[in-house]
């Protein structure tokens, strides 16, 4: 193309005729067929995530302000001793009979005593429905140590913190300001195979997961 608009302005200066035909006015690409994703309800997401989750071995409840005090208690079952972000929503925990263990960072519980509880019950921060994946950083979610140790994780998740894809997980992260905060990237509960193909679970965190979508 610049080589016959070069072309015609010689022939314009020299007053002949253009030899070369006139460059074709440019095309625009082809639009980019829009993400599915991006154009499911809530709803949608919502299911998307439950199937993933489901397909990963995790339980998956639905409950509202009301009932997530009384769901919580049913998937803690017969815990006896539960560790608790210090700032978790005391209603999240209010009917259970277990006793809990308040962990904060000024006053962390060790290792060995975490070893010892039940059950551990956080929030979360966003949730990726693609992906089936939690993300935990920040409020509600406690100290990364509380949600490995402990061999069943009760993890409640607002419907509101539902995103369709990883990227937007990381936007609503940076918008959050954690985006350099230390974050535990959950999908389903912990398993890995060995040398001879053997599934184990537990190895690197819980070997129950029960998510508790919550609707806002």
């Amino acid at each position: 193309m610049s080589r016959d608009l070069i072309l015609n302005r010689i022939y314009d200066a020299l007053s002949r005729s253009p030899q070369v035909a006139p460059p074709a006015s440019p095309t625009l690409p082809p639009a980019v067929p829009t993400d599915p994703l991006k154009a499911q309800t809530t709803s949608a997401l919502v299911d998307l995530l439950t199937d993933r989750l489901v397909d990963y071995n995790a339980t998956v409840t639905h409950a509202t302000p009301d009932t997530v005090g009384k769901v919580v208690a049913e998937l803690l079952g017969d815990a006896h001793s539960v560790v608790i972000p210090h700032d978790l929503p005391s209603d999240w925990t209010a009917a259970s009979q277990a006793q809990f263990h308040v962990d904060s960072a000024d006053e962390p519980l060790s290792v060995d005593q975490l070893d010892t509880v039940d059950a551990v019950v956080t929030g979360s921060t966003v949730s990726i429905a693609d992906t089936g994946t939690i993300c935990l950083a920040g409020a509600t979610t406690g100290r990364r140590a509380i949600t490995l140790v402990p061999d069943h994780h009760v993890v409640v998740v607002r419907l509101s913190d539902v995103v369709e894809s990883v990227p937007q997980a990381v936007e609503t992260l940076i918008e959050r300001k954690l985006d350099t905060a230390v974050q535990t990237w959950v999908s389903g509960p912990s398993a890995t195979v060995d040398i001879e193909l053997e599934r184990v679970k537990g190895v690197h965190g819980p070997r129950t997961l029960n998510v508790v979508l919550l609707e806002d």
